[in-house]
């Protein structure tokens, strides 16, 4: 098949002509339902290509290897989780509002990864001790505590070492429960899951009042 002179050959395929950005979020999309099936190690490059209906220098086009490949899956996911922890943050200047908002968005990410598999990317991965993957696993947890930090140390004027160890509490928790809830098969619904686990952690966090408040 010929190309014509000027066109970019990294949007052509089987799959029809598409614009850069587009072609990319296709290939990912494909990527995570092969990895997600297969586990990475099994995962073939000519796979992910025939899911996505291109040809093979195509997906080479986008993603020089496997481990790239993978690496950009990872971090489209920790961005999602990331946002969605900072707009729960940024929606409301009520604590106990944000501590739902932060529970919510954890379980909400991990009930609908679930159905696409984008959960178990990040923290079942059967490459977990490949130091690039670890390093941004590692990296959704770091992200999400530093923007919790950033509120309770504006708030209650901890030093920034305190409102992390706090913060690391915090998150660590949401992660943790709404694992065992997936893990669990859902055991209780995901409202109930997040109004128990907002009543346990607002006793504690509720003990730091706002800076000006009466007992701080």
């Amino acid at each position: 098949m010929s190309i014509a002179v000027g066109a970019d050959s990294s949007e052509l395929g089987r799959g029809g002509r598409l614009p850069r950005s587009a072609r990319r979020k296709q290939l990912l999309a494909a990527a995570q339902q092969v990895f997600v099936a297969n586990g990475y190690h099994a995962a073939a490059m000519d796979d992910i290509a025939e899911r996505a209906g291109v040809s093979k220098p195509v997906l080479y086009q986008h993603f020089p290897g496997k481990l790239e490949l993978y690496l950009a899956l990872l971090d489209t996911q920790a961005e999602m989780l990331g946002a969605a922890v900072n707009k729960a943050l940024a929606a409301t200047d009520d604590n106990r509002a944000r501590i739902h908002g932060v529970l919510s968005a954890y379980f909400e990410f991990i009930g609908r990864s679930d159905e696409d598999g984008a959960f178990r990317l990040i923290f079942e991965t059967d490459l977990g001790n490949d130091p690039a993957v670890r390093e941004r696993v590692e990296a959704v947890a770091q992200r999400t505590m530093q923007a919790v930090a950033d509120t309770v140390a504006g708030d209650t004027g901890l030093d920034r070492a305190q409102a992390e160890l706090l913060s690391t509490a915090l998150t660590g928790a949401a992660q943790v429960a709404a694992r065992w809830w997936l893990a669990s098969d859902r055991p209780v619904s995901q409202d109930d899951a997040v109004r128990l686990l907002e009543s346990l952690l607002w006793r504690g966090i509720s003990n730091f009042p706002r800076q000006g408040e009466p007992g701080h």
